[in-house]
C-alpha cells in the first residue's frame, strides 16, 4: 500500500502501459483516474479497479487541447478532493524519416507526447503547490535519449519530453513537487505491433530484431508500471530531474 490514500491521475491509461499502471497503482491504494479518448476501453478499465474494491473514474479527454486537459484535472479534484501523482503516459508513434514525414503526422506526435505532457502539467501544478507536494511522472523513451532509426518526430517529441521533465523539476522543486521520467525501451504494448506494421515487417521477424538487446527480450507494460510505481512512492523521495532507463540494456549496447 505504497499508494494509500493518493490521488493519481493517469493520461493515456486505457490501455498499454497506462493500464497496466492504473491497475498496480490502485491495487497500492491510490484513487486513480485515467484519460484517454477511447470511453469503452477506458470503462472497462475503471470497471476492472472498481470490481477489486478501489475506487476509480475515467475522464474522456484529448490531451492536445488545453481545455480538456484542464477538465480532466478539474474533475479529478472534484471527484477526489486532491491530486498527489500525475503520470503522462498518453503518446503515439508513427515509423518516418524527415523525408517521408507528412507535417501532419509531426504535429500529431509532437502534439501529444510533449505538447500534451505540458498542457497536464500546466493545470495539475497549481493544487500540487498549493498542498506543498505533488509527484509528476513523463513517459519519454530510450529514443528520447538516443536517436532511433525512421522516428524522426517521435524521438523529438521525446527528447523533448527528457528536458522538460528536467526544467520543471529545477523550477518546482522547493515548491515540494517532484518530476521525473521514465524511458522505457520496447515494450510489449498496442504501440509495438503497429510499428512492426509501420515498418512492413512480419511481428515475429520484429520481435527476432528486438532479440539482440542484452536482456534478450521485450519488457512488459507491468515491468514498466513498477518503474512509475518507484517514481509516484516515497521510495524515491530524494529523486528530481532524472530520466529513469527500463529498456532491458538497449541504451547500453
Amino acid at each position: 500500500m505504497r499508494l494509500k490514500d493518493k490521488v493519481a491521475l493517469i493520461t493515456g491509461g486505457t490501455s498499454g502501459i497506462g493500464e497496466a499502471t492504473a491497475l498496480l497503482f490502485a491495487r497500492e491504494g491510490a484513487k486513480v483516474a485515467i484519460t484517454g479518448r477511447d470511453e469503452k476501453r477506458g470503462h472497462a478499465v475503471t470497471e476492472q479497479i472498481l470490481k477489486a474494491g478501489g475506487k476509480a473514474i475515467f475522464i474522456r479527454t484529448d490531451v492536445r487541447k488545453a481545455d480538456e486537459c484542464r477538465r480532466a484535472v478539474d474533475e479529478t479534484l472534484r471527484t477526489f478532493g486532491r491530486l498527489d501523482i500525475l503520470f503522462n503516459n498518453a503518446g503515439v508513434f508513427y515509423a518516418h524519416t524527415t523525408l517521408d514525414c507528412s507535417e501532419e503526422e509531426w504535429d500529431l506526435q509532437i502534439d501529444i507526447n510533449l505538447k500534451g505532457t505540458f498542457l497536464m502539467s500546466k493545470f495539475a501544478l497549481p493544487s500540487m503547490i498549493k498542498q506543498g507536494a505533488g509527484v509528476i511522472i513523463n513517459n519519454s523513451s530510450g529514443w528520447g535519449i538516443v536517436g532511433g532509426d525512421a522516428a524522426v518526430a517521435y524521438c523529438a517529441s521525446k527528447g523533448g519530453v527528457v528536458l522538460l521533465t528536467k526544467a520543471m523539476a529545477i523550477d518546482h522543486g522547493r515548491q515540494g513537487i517532484r518530476v521525473n521520467c521514465i524511458c522505457p525501451g520496447d515494450v510489449e504494448t498496442p504501440m509495438l505491433p503497429e510499428d512492426a506494421r509501420f515498418r512492413g515487417m512480419k511481428w515475429e521477424d520484429y520481435l527476432a530484431g528486438c532479440s539482440n538487446r542484452p536482456l534478450g527480450r521485450i519488457g512488459t507494460a507491468e515491468e514498466i508500471a513498477k518503474a512509475a510505481l518507484f517514481l509516484a512512492s516515497d521510495d524515491s523521495s530524494f529523486m528530481t530531474g532524472a530520466s529513469l532507463v527500463v529498456d532491458g540494456g538497449g541504451t547500453a549496447d
